[in-house]
């Protein structure tokens, strides 16, 4: 085992993101069904800077489960240092990947260990180096829950019916919105890999990456209107949301839906009067699901683009990254390991 303390990224208070901390903190030690990871890279995720400005109630939970000093992050990959007695299936020196303890902001992976339940886990794929498989988990599921499974029975905090996806296949158009980022370009790679015809909405800076990703169709939204140019859809995935979620609304055909990753601001009878639904799901930790797309990324049919990477203790200038927005793939944190 190694020494007893590790380095670990923790708030002290909530803020911008000069409240991100480099600390020497005691290693964990996993519970009943956890393994100890040591982590070689941690992905950067919404969740992670919301909770450093001072959110801490996760949607449909009662009350805040978080006490300051917190260690935000939930999506990492690395190495089994350490597995409890009740764990089959995973053995110390095994590469994973996961989101751990989804949703909630108790995932703890900005460290250079981390205690993760076994069942968020999935094996690395081989083909797969760290760095690429951090970006993968929260982005990755929170594609797949919306588009191919949701993958658990539990309530939806943002609607009293459960999300059911749209079957996809080569009859299919989908739009994804916002399709550059983290999600969206896991979005438009799994439509694809369905066989759906595919609309990309970024900025004209990701037409070419876009391209790359698959997609059939490039629409710049600094410079035209998507509403204007498309009909007939019959899913619209807008990983943007907000107010402005609603204008898409107009590219669908009847019977068609629209999934906004954030809740939007959506009228009821403008949506019956369209004959469209809206639905939407909160994405939870799923090892299995990632073991899925941890299959797809080894065959090369889905890849994770990364943005940017940073020290685990530069985790401020990935915030600050984050923050300037424009981003194309994932952030992701590195842990330098001893040689």
């Amino acid at each position: 085992m190694p020494t007893h303390t590790m380095r670990a990224v923790r708030l002290h208070e909530h803020g911008g993101p000069e409240v991100l901390r480099y600390d020497e903190v005691p290693i964990p030690v996993p519970g009943p069904g956890e393994v100890l990871v040591r982590v070689h890279a941690a992905g950067v995720n919404p969740p992670d800077w919301y909770l450093r400005g001072g959110l801490t109630t996760i949607p449909g939970e009662p009350e805040s489960t978080v006490s300051l000093p917190v260690t935000p992050g939930t999506d990492v990959s690395g190495v089994v240092e350490a597995v409890a007695a009740d764990v089959d299936g995973l053995a110390v020196g095994d590469e994973v990947f996961g989101l751990l303890r989804f949703p909630g902001f108790d995932g703890s992976a900005y460290a250079e260990y981390v205690a993760a339940p076994a069942s968020d886990l999935a094996r690395k794929p081989a083909g797969v180096d760290h760095v690429h498989a951090a970006g993968a988990p929260m982005a990755g599921l929170t594609a797949w829950q919306f588009l191919i499974a949701l993958g658990h029975d539990r309530p939806s905090p943002f609607q009293p019916v459960p999300h059911r996806p749209v079957p996809l296949g080569a009859g299919t158009t989908v739009l994804v919105n916002g399709a550059a980022g983290g999600v969206g370009h896991f979005a438009v790679q799994l439509a694809k890999a369905k066989g759906a015809h595919v609309i990309a909405v970024a900025s004209g800076a990701h037409e070419a990456f876009l391209a790359e990703l698959g997609a059939d169709r490039f629409i710049d939204y600094t410079r035209s209107r998507p509403e204007e140019l498309v009909h007939g859809v019959d899913l619209v995935l807008d990983t943007v949301g907000g107010p402005d979620s609603r204008r898409l609304l107009r590219t669908l055909k009847r019977g068609g839906a629209q999934f906004p990753v954030f809740p939007g601001d959506f009228d009821d009878e403008e949506t019956a009067k369209l004959g469209v639904t809206v639905s939407l799901t909160q994405v939870r930790s799923n090892g299995a699901q990632l073991a899925e797309l941890g299959g797809l990324l080894d065959a090369g049919t889905v890849r994770v683009a990364i943005d940017s990477t940073f020290p685990l203790a530069d985790a401020r200038a990935a915030h600050e990254r984050a923050a300037r927005g424009h981003i194309q793939g994932k952030i992701v944190l590195t842990v330098a390991q001893e040689v």
